[in-house]
Parts: structure tokens; C-alpha cells; sequence
């Protein structure tokens, strides 16, 4: 239960004819909690209820599903100015005490306003310190002042203090809005906001453009020269260029005509046109970039008009392409370039729309060399090399292609695998190849330990099994799979083992204290055996036991006779243990092998069983209120929110937001993107829920209500299946409701009525049907004693296509124990 929030809101109405005014108040409260938060209202220690007063109305807004309670105002009167509360409860579940708010209305009451002291926009140089005063102007009660900054996090060097922000040492990166938010929980927010502009002069550029009158890329006497100078410049509206020639400053002429490109066209650029060139035109041009505020270094571009003066050519060394080069490596991709002056060269992909390794779409390079570092195979291919019209000729591009070719060792599969198989049988492992390159020069070992075992060459297969015909104590061990080519190896590893598998402990025991002395209790350990045919026959059971926080462990050995059975329960009971001390208990298997895989367990003493009322969940909490995903369906279930949801989600499916409406609430749904398939499920395990009778020679009336809620939006949705499982020797799994179909964008409550005869687990089945537009999502499933109420029941239930949405599975009597369950189970 977090701590409830009160805000105000306030409307006037006024009708003009009937000289009739009225001024209402709204006070909304909001809790986010599990279970869902019951609200009360107090004014002064007066308990507010609907219908106690003609003036006050009480309600839930029907859009936030029971998250808000509204106290109106209405018509607001004098004693309506008091001491408000509002007390937010889950009803003492899992000892979660209540929580209160209290808020003071009075005449006064008022939302925030304010002012800032500075001006908008601010200009300033860099390096720089600049302070922004925000001051409240009005509110109560005080309002609270934060800063914002549109665009990301206030930079780390800011300092604060009340409505103050100081920037030290402002640099480009720290430019940008900057808001200051006024909040005292009464209207909405009051917000103003200033724009910081930091002086800045950077990418000086220059090009030449030869007679753009004339399809000519050379620069001839008689005909016109053109020179553009470009540089980016904040705030725009203070860039000034001066034009020099030789040193001398240049003036606007009939033959030097001196331009400002239109800003919407090609900011920041400026033109000098030399019309009819001739040869005392040649020389040394120089624009330079200046701010009227001053504070930041000019910014000067020379460019050398002359007779050697010509466009570009590029051309790659005959040895760089193609390049062959292996994956980790550092390579060079190279492009010469001639003419002068020497353009920037532009690098891309020629063979495919993708980006370069900068991450950017082109590469610039001065000196024609591209260098790549950590080449990875997904760099294969055929890269463009182009002059830009920048620092240089403005001409038709020159380009050039350059092939790089990666080598990789070969990716196989399995990376690692563990094989656990008994003495005297047999074992094969195999070892495929996914991609290499160079593909065909692929060689194989397969080793034990440092032992070789085989080798051969790929043909036209793709794998390489090997077989141990029957499994001696020597066969055991580590074997690896060495699949080479020019570029290294890949490595398949079979860890070959007769170690036995892990034993599983029983949760379920049935009133497992017995010989409860005064100061000694005994308690009957039960568990199941994981496979127990994989390996050799299990021969004993080493059990080690400790009290809880102890270091030493008390061991001894338990015999098995005979082969244990999957499934078979085998009991020992643990005697003369001490009250109330909680004990860890170690179980491990042993064969002819050695020992097997160990599971732990704690036990405690309870003098009687916790019966659980109540049972609710929501998914926020980190381990989904101990759901787990079940390992014999295609794909898992997702933990969710719409606050944390991929960007890149499917539209139209899956919910906007979980059943309470809050984008941060989570919820658990199916994922129905590629590469899941039609027919594919993906099973969602409750805990286990210990249940005892309450009378063992019959039936009695109690009940319990099974209900969650259900989202079902697209226009591919699958199904979505409930089984009811029941703990046994075997579980067996009674379908207990389902529904398929587009069920529209909102959330549907589904309630089943139970009554186990013995421990069980709910399973959720999400099935992905025909696209992608499938996603089915579940939120708030809860148990609670006593049936389901038939005037709760959705009027709409036979519409919306649920199979038994109110069910009744009538078995015996329960009383719900939570077993608190370990990573095994």
C-alpha cells in the first residue's frame, strides 16, 4: 500500500437567467496497492458517507476501476471550509497497516502561480555561469518548485536551491529548455519556461562551383567562378561573413559579387561570384565567420583560385580491393584521391541500405581512408567511396567501390551440452555447423580431455556425430568437438556424467509433525525422485541435516532397495528434533558413479496450520507472487507494463495499460511476434495450495471464488485456457475455463467457483493463433473464501464467447495453505 495522494480541483458554473453561481470542489485520493485499496473520508473526526450530508457526494470515477475515491463539495458553504482525511486500507492483508492523508481547505485555498525572473530567450557564451529565478506568485497551501529540462536530465554540475538554478560552465550540450513547475496538489501545475542559447561557431566548409552556366567541371579565363563558404552558427540571426583576397578585404563589384544564400535554402552560407575570370583574378580567398555578440573565436576559410586549381578523381590501389581480412581484426579501406583542392570523402554501403560501424548512414574521411576497428562478419560486403561538393569542387560525385571480405570461425551448436546416462549403455553426440566462412575448408577433431579421439574433413554434410558404444568409468568426462577453418574453431562440449539427477522434496504432506513431545517434535520428509532410470540405479541417499544458522551439517546415509519409480514417494521421518527450531535439510542421491546433484529444503515447526482467507495478485511484485513458467510449452509468459513496453511493440493487440488503468501497473501477457508460431502455447504455473478437510467424513458448504481478469484484443487472438491441476502420485489437470477470439480493446472478468479435495495449481494457457496481432494478457487473479456472487457476474457473459466464464467444480471442502515454494518446485 503505497501513501495515498489528495489533489483539488475546483469548478464554477453560473447561469446567467436564473442569477444562479455555484462553486464546487472536487478532493480525489489515490493509492496504488495489492489488494485494491478501500477508501474512507473523514472532516475533522466526522466520518463522511454517502448520504450522510446533502452537500457532499462520494464516488469512484468509473474510469479508474476503484484506483481513485472523489469527495464533492457541493455548492461549497462555510462549514464545508475543515480538515480533510482520507484513509486508504487493504484490511490488515499480510499485516499491511492503513495509511491517511489529510488536507486543509479554506477560503484561501488556491492553485500555484508564478513567476521567473529572467529573460527568454537567454544568449550566452560559453563558459559562462548563468542563474534562473523562479518565485511563487500565489497558492495555497506553499506550492513546491522542481526544474526540468525538456530534452533529458538537468545536467549533473547544476546546483539548486529552492526556486534557484545555477548552471556553472555552460558548454553546447547544456543549451535547451528549461521549465520551473510549481505543484501544491490544488489545479493543475503551474509551469513557465526559458530557452537557453549558448554562442556557438563550428564546420567551417567551402566549395567551388566553375562557370554554373556551362556543363564544365574545369575552371576557365572568361567565364564565371562561384565560391560558397558554409558554417553553422547559434543563434543564426548574429552570423556576419567578411570576404578578403590576399589579405585585403574584399568589397561587393560588378565582377565580385558578394551573396547571403537564403537561410531556408542552405544556412549559414555565403557566395562571392568572380564573373569573367581572368588571370589576375587568381589568388587566395578568404570568407570569415564572425558573431555581432562577440565572445567566440572567428571562424576563416581559404581557398586558392588558380590554374592547378582542378576537380577531383578518385581511384583505388589495385592490392586494396578486394580485402580479405579476419573477424577482430583492424582493416583499412582505401581511396586515393587527386585534384586540388582535395575534397572530404563520403563512405557507404554500396551493396545494402545499412549503417556504417559509426552507426551513421555516411563516414566522412580527409584523407580517403576508412578505418574499421573489431571487423565483425556482418561487415562483409561492398563499400562506395564518393567525393562531397565540401572542400572542393562542386561537381558530379567521383566515386569508387571497395570489397571487403570477413572471415569467421565457424558458429556451431550445441555450444554445451550435459549427457547423463548409466554404465554399459551407449551415447552419441553430434556437432553441427551453423555458419563459417570460408565454408569449405572445414576440418574436425573430437577429443576426451586432451585424449584424441578422431579426426576428418566436411564434405557436403553439416554435422559430425561421435558414439561411445557402451559407457565404461573411463568414457565419463568432458568431450570437445573442435570444428575448424582458416579462422579459428568453434567448440561443441558434452559433459558425459552417470551423476543422478536431483531429488524433488513433497510440499504436500499431509500434517507432517508427529511425536509432538514437550520439547521434541518429529516431521515426515517425503520427495520424488527426477529421472530415475537416466543413470544407474540409486543405492542410497546421503542425508544431511543442520539447524538454521549453523555451519556443520550431521550426515548419514539412507539405503534404497530395489529401482525407484518416476513418481514414487518415498518418506523417512526426521525424530527428535527440537522445538520451535527450524532445521535445513540436504538429500543427495548416490550410484556406483558417485553422488548425484543435491537439493536443500528448510522445515519449520508450527504448532497449527495458517488458513488463508484471501489470496490476490497483481504481478508487482520481482518473483510474480511465485507463478512460475511451465518447461514443457513452446514459449514463456511476460511480466509487463505500458511505462516499460518496447518501443518497437505490436499495434493494435495487447493492453494499454494494466486492469487498473495505470501505465505502470504490470501484467502478464503472450508475446505473439515471430518467431512464435500458430498452435504454439505458453504455460503460466500458480503455487501450490495446500488444502486439509475440514471434516474427514464428508462434504461441507465452504466455497472459494477463483477470478481474474482477462485481455483478449486483435485481430488474431488465440485462446486462452484455465486448468485446474490436482497433486497426487500423478497431477491431473481439469479444464476449468476458456475463451478464443477478439474480445476488443478492455479488460473482461472471468469467476469460477472451486472446491479441491486436495493440493492443486491453476494453470493460465496462452495459445498464439493465426498472426501477430494476438497478444492475450491476465491481471489481478485472486482466490477468496465464500462462492462467487451471481449479482457481481457481467451481464454479458454469454456474449463474450468464454466457455463456463462462472463455473462450478463442487469436490470437497478446503482450507487454502500457501506453500511458500523453493526454486525446485
Amino acid at each position: 500500500l503505497d501513501d495515498p495522494i489528495v489533489t483539488v480541483h475546483q469548478s464554477i458554473g453560473e447561469a446567467k437567467e436564473q442569477f444562479y453561481y455555484e462553486k464546487t470542489v472536487f478532493l480525489r485520493c489515490v493509492a496504488n496497492s495489492n489488494p485494491p485499496v478501500r477508501y474512507s473520508w473523514r472532516r475533522g473526526q466526522e466520518v463522511l458517507l454517502q448520504g450522510s450530508d446533502k452537500g457532499v457526494e462520494i464516488y469512484e470515477p468509473f474510469f479508474t476501476q476503484g484506483e481513485t475515491k472523489i469527495l464533492k463539495l457541493k455548492n461549497l458553504r462555510p462549514q464545508d471550509y475543515a480538515n480533510y482525511s482520507c484513509i486508504a486500507s487493504v484490511r490488515n492483508v499480510c499485516s499491511i497497516p492503513d495509511k491517511m492523508v489529510s488536507f486543509r481547505l479554506s477560503n484561501k485555498t488556491a492553485p500555484p502561480s508564478i513567476k521567473l525572473l529572467v529573460d527568454d530567450p537567454i544568449v550566452v557564451n560559453p563558459g559562462e555561469a548563468i542563474t534562473l529565478v523562479c518565485v511563487t506568485t500565489g497558492g495555497e497551501p506553499g506550492p513546491s518548485l522542481t526544474w526540468v529540462r525538456s530534452a533529458g536530465v538537468l545536467p549533473e554540475k547544476t546546483v539548486l536551491n529552492g526556486g534557484t538554478l545555477t548552471i556553472p560552465a555552460l558548454t553546447a550540450e547544456d543549451a535547451g529548455t528549461y521549465s520551473c513547475i510549481a505543484n501544491n496538489n490544488v489545479g493543475n501545475p503551474a509551469k513557465k519556461s526559458t530557452n537557453i542559447i549558448v554562442r556557438a561557431l563550428k564546420k567551417g566548409r567551402f566549395w567551388i562551383t566553375p562557370d554554373p552556366y556551362h556543363k564544365d567541371d574545369n575552371i576557365q579565363i572568361g567565364r564565371e567562378v562561384k565560391i560558397s563558404c558554409q558554417v553553422e552558427a547559434i543563434p543564426s540571426e548574429e552570423l556576419t561573413f567578411s570576404w578578403f583576397k590576399n589579405g585585403r578585404p574584399l568589397r561587393s563589384s560588378e565582377r565580385m559579387v558578394i551573396t547571403q544564400t537564403d537561410p531556408d535554402v542552405s544556412p549559414g552560407t555565403t557566395n562571392l561570384d568572380i564573373i569573367d575570370l581572368k588571370f589576375t583574378d587568381f589568388g587566395t580567398y578568404t570568407c570569415v565567420a564572425s558573431l555581432k555578440g562577440g565572445g567566440i573565436s572567428d571562424i576563416s576559410i581559404d581557398v586558392n583560385i588558380s590554374s592547378s586549381t582542378v576537380p577531383p578523381n578518385l581511384t583505388v590501389p589495385q592490392e586494396k580491393s578486394p580485402l580479405v581480412t579476419r573477424e577482430g581484426d583492424t582493416i583499412e579501406l582505401q581511396c586515393q584521391v587527386t585534384g586540388k583542392p582535395k575534397p572530404i570523402i563520403l563512405w557507404s554501403r554500396a551493396d545494402k541500405e545499412v549503417a556504417m560501424p559509426d552507426g551513421a548512414m555516411q563516414t566522412e574521411s580527409y584523407d580517403g581512408i576508412l578505418r574499421i576497428v573489431n571487423v565483425s562478419r556482418e561487415m562483409t560486403g561492398t563499400y562506395r567511396c564518393q567525393t562531397s561538393q565540401y572542400n572542393g569542387f562542386n561537381v558530379k560525385p567521383r566515386e569508387a567501390l571497395v570489397q571487403l571480405i570477413v572471415q569467421y570461425p565457424p558458429a556451431v551448436e550445441p555450444t554445451f551440452l550435459e549427457i547423463r546416462q548409466g554404465q554399459g549403455r551407449s551415447v552419441t553426440m553430434s556437432c553441427r555447423v551453423l555458419r563459417a566462412y570460408p565454408t569449405r575448408v572445414l576440418t574436425y577433431e573430437w577429443r576426451l580431455g586432451s585424449k584424441l579421439l578422431r579426426t576428418g574433413q566436411f564434405d557436403l554434410q553439416d554435422s559430425t556425430d561421435y558414439t561411445v558404444g557402451s559407457l565404461a568409468r573411463d568414457s565419463y568426462g568432458l568431450y570437445n568437438c573442435n570444428i575448424i577453418n582458416e579462422a579459428g574453431a568453434g567448440r561443441c562440449s558434452f559433459l558425459v556424467t552417470g551423476k543422478a539427477y536431483a531429488p524433488e522434496f513433497y510440499y504436500d504432506t499431509y500434517n507432517p509433525l508427529w511425536q509432538n513431545r514437550p520439547r521434541v517434535y518429529s516431521y515426515s520428509l517425503q520427495w520424488t525422485q527426477m529421472n530415475p532410470s537416466a543413470v544407474d540405479r540409486i543405492l542410497a541417499y546421503r542425508l544431511g541435516i543442520r539447524q538454521a544458522g549453523q555451519q556443520r551439517w550431521w550426515e548419514q546415509e539412507i539405503t534404497v532397495n530395489g529401482n525407484i519409480q518416476k513418481g514414487e514417494l518415498i518418506t523417512y521421518n526426521l525424530t527428535e528434533l527440537i522445538k520451535p527450531e527450524a532445521y535445513e535439510v540436504r538429500l543427495t542421491p548416490i550410484t556406483r558413479f558417485g553422488e548425484g546433484d543435491s537439493t536443500i529444503r528448510v522445515i519449520k515447526y508450527s504448532g497449527k496450520n495458517l488458513v488463508c482467507k484471501e489470496f490476490h495478485c497483481g504481478f508487482e511484485d520481482g518473483n510474480i507472487c511465485l507463478f512460475t513458467q511451465d518447461d514443457t510449452d513452446n514459449f514463456d509468459w511476460t511480466k509487463q507494463s505500458t511505462a516499460t513496453r518496447d518501443t518497437k511493440y505490436t499495434p493494435n493487440t495487447g493492453p494499454n495499460a494494466d486492469r487498473t488503468g495505470s501505465k505502470e501497473g504490470f501484467y502478464m501477457y503472450i508475446e505473439t511476434s515471430r518467431p512464435r508460431l500458430e498452435g504454439e502455447k505458453a504455460r503460466l504455473v500458480s503455487p501450490v495450495f495446500s488444502v486439509a478437510p475440514k471434516n474427514p467424513y464428508g462434504a461441507t458448504n465452504t466455497a472459494y471464488c477463483f477470478s481474474f481478469y482477462y485481455h483478449m484484443y486483435g485481430q488474431h487472438i488465440g485462446s486462452l485456457n484455465v486448468y485446474l491441476r490436482l497433486k497426487g502420485q500423478t497431477a491431473i489437470e481439469n479444464p476449468l475455463w476458456s475463451s478464443s477470439g477478439n474480445k476488443g480493446q478492455h479488460w473482461n472478468q472471468a469467476r469460477v467457483n472451486i472446491n479441491p479435495p486436495t493440493s492443486f495449481q491453476l494453470i493460465f494457457e496462452g495459445i498464439r493463433g493465426p498472426g501477430i496481432e494476438g497478444d492475450i494478457a491476465i491481471d489481478d487473479v485472486s482466490i477468496v473464501e465464500g462462492e462467487c456472487m451471481k449479482s457481481d457476474q457481467p451481464a454479458n457473459n454469454l456474449r463474450s464467447g468464454a466457455v463456463g466464464t462462472i463455473s462450478h467444480i463442487r469436490l470437497f471442502p478446503l482450507l487454502i495453505l500457501m506453500s511458500v515454494l523453493s526454486h525446485q518446485r
